[in-house]
């Protein structure tokens, strides 16, 4: 059985003092490792040197980043590198979330880049992908999903694919209150599930885990994890206050532990 992972992406939230208050009221929250369950914190890059040290060594949550740049280091004013990232002790980092596609112009070749130069310093990827409502209504999105796993995951060895974990995020639902149903979740992860065994190998699709994102709360994770298709999430607003994403944690972790 595949591990569940659960990922609260801060985004643009949290000063490093305001991290560093809420990392210790989650770590009384989360105090011992949950069964079946990887819990992750993804804060802003101002906020991980606080972060790592509120956590502390004995902390079962991990720590990821939201971001990274392709190149190890050099004359790129305001990105933040891969050894960097490792260096504070980042374990998984974000790339192509549909806020940096959206706003800030990313598309495959970059993401490809930036998810290569992860894996060359044992970061793990989490390869956001996601359709728009248009793109939906169009009946285009297993398109729009293959697209952007070729994009991202375009040449790369078996060994390497099977490190990196998928986020279904459709665009519309996420900040917006609007979840996808679990039928529509589960239709989504197993498209997906098609591409990675098309692309890789069956077993390469067996193993992979894809989390799903997008107005996650601890009402829904339930549902959602109902389907072994499903194997997580990464959770956006409902991360931010440590009694929401803590339950969700712990919902996430009995559910999958029982097999609801």
């Amino acid at each position: 059985m595949r591990t569940v992972l659960i990922v609260g992406n801060w985004k643009m939230n949290k000063t490093a003092s305001e991290a560093t208050i809420f990392i210790r009221d989650l770590n009384a929250r989360v105090s011992a490792q949950l069964p079946n369950l990887e819990l992750v914190v993804a804060p802003p890059f101002t906020a991980l040197e606080s972060v790592r040290t509120a956590l502390g060594a004995s902390s079962p949550i991990q720590l990821g980043a939201q971001d990274l740049f392709w190149e190890d280091q050099g004359a790129y004013t305001g990105e933040v590198s891969a050894p960097m990232l490792k260096d504070l002790g980042c374990r998984y980092v974000i790339v192509g979330h549909s806020e940096r596609r959206t706003i800030f112009g990313e598309q495959g070749d970059r993401i490809q880049k930036k998810i290569r130069a992860a894996l060359n310093h044992e970061l793990r990827p989490i390869l956001c992908i996601g359709e728009t409502m248009t793109e939906r209504d169009n009946g285009t999105t297993d398109d729009v999903l293959t697209q952007q796993l070729r994009d991202g995951l375009s040449g790369l060895a078996a060994e390497a694919l099977a490190t990196v974990t998928i986020a279904y995020e459709p665009v519309w639902a996420i900040g917006t209150g609007k979840s996808a149903t679990t039928e529509q979740a589960v239709e989504a992860h197993r498209a997906i599930r098609r591409v990675l065994a098309a692309t890789a190998s069956p077993a390469i699709a067996d193993r992979a885990r894809i989390l799903y994102g997008g107005s996650v709360t601890p009402h829904n994770i339930e549902s959602l994890l109902a389907s072994d298709q499903i194997d997580g999430a990464l959770i956006g607003g409902a991360c931010l206050q440590v009694e929401s994403f803590a339950t969700i944690a712990t919902v996430a972790s009995v559910a999958r532990s029982i097999g609801v």
